[in-house]
């Protein structure tokens, strides 16, 4: 008769995210930027108040307007 046996768990893979206090397997972690930190990109946005995935792929909605054809202000002494 052969008994079930179960893999134990490798807690070298076992993290505590650093904002719900939840373990988690860092392998399995959503957040892709910070497996090490975060549970989830939940959390990752929750704690930072974003991700450092849509920094990543943000793009600049209009041109960097520059300011060398601006004549300098004058202001009184």
């Amino acid at each position: 008769m052969a008994a079930n046996i179960t893999p134990a768990i490798n807690l070298e893979h076992m993290k505590t995210c650093v904002r719900c206090d939840i373990r988690y397997d860092w392998r399995k972690s959503s957040s892709s930027t910070l497996k090490m930190t975060y549970c989830s990109h939940l959390c990752e946005q929750g704690d930072l108040g974003f991700t450092l995935e849509a920094i990543l792929h943000a793009e600049r909605k209009t041109p960097i307007e520059t300011t060398e054809t601006a004549e300098p202000e004058i202001t009184a002494v």
